[in-house]
């Protein structure tokens, strides 16, 4: 008898069966997404609070304030009231101004504009600066904490400064110079105290701005 050699003939994949497999492939990999998500943001909960009850209290915020929210703010207060100070007692100690000098007044506006424009965009920065300057040590970040609010200073006031040419950059610089070496230290210290991660209450943050703010515009006014 002769024997045959018989072959089983297989049929490729129908379209239907890529098509479910192309979805099963998709699944798997949303899920593996999904997964990696969870895990990174838990990561970052560890790393930006230091307990669970922080993070709880973080969350029963009503309106907390992301540090470059509260740092654009705070430029904003620095930008806008010790300049004004300056200018408030200039106009005083000048007794009064004569007709054709009321430009000036244009001028002392365009600047304190200018500055506090400058100190809110540029609070985003140093608000990013300062989250990596409070993971140092205490004494490590107040003795920085300065210098960084000198170079805050020097962008805003003499930015503001520039439209009365070089003599007014360089005096808008070193006062504004001053004001940010002088705020930034105490607030930073203050933001590290009540801050939960990196959010702080809004009913925190307004206190401590205007407290700083009007307390270096008191020193420009010699109250």
């Amino acid at each position: 008898m002769e024997s045959r050699n018989t072959q089983t003939a297989t049929r490729p994949p129908s379209l239907d069966q890529y098509a479910q497999f192309e979805s099963e492939n998709e699944l798997v990999v949303k899920r593996l997404n999904n997964l990696i998500a969870i895990n990174t943001e838990t990561e970052r909960q560890k790393v930006l609070f230091k307990s669970e009850r922080e993070q709880y209290e973080a969350e029963m915020m009503k309106n907390p304030f992301t540090l470059e929210k509260t740092f654009s703010y705070f430029g904003l207060m620095l930008g806008t009231f010790p300049p004004m100070a300056f200018f408030v007692k200039f106009i005083v100690d000048a007794g009064s101004f004569q007709r054709d000098e009321f430009w000036m007044v244009g001028v002392f506006f365009i600047v304190n504009l200018i500055s506090a424009v400058v100190g809110f965009f540029s609070g985003k920065y140093i608000g990013k600066t300062v989250k990596e300057l409070e993971k140092l040590s205490w004494t490590k970040m107040i003795l920085t904490a300065p210098f960084i609010g000198l170079v805050w200073g020097i962008i805003a006031g003499g930015a503001g400064g520039i439209i009365i040419f070089l003599v007014g950059a360089l005096f808008g610089a070193m006062l504004g110079g001053l004001v940010g070496a002088a705020a930034l230290p105490t607030f930073v210290a203050l933001h590290r105290l009540l801050k939960k991660g990196d959010l702080i209450e809004q009913k925190h943050f307004f206190p401590i701005a205007f407290g700083i703010t009007f307390t270096i515009c008191s020193f420009i006014l010699g109250l």
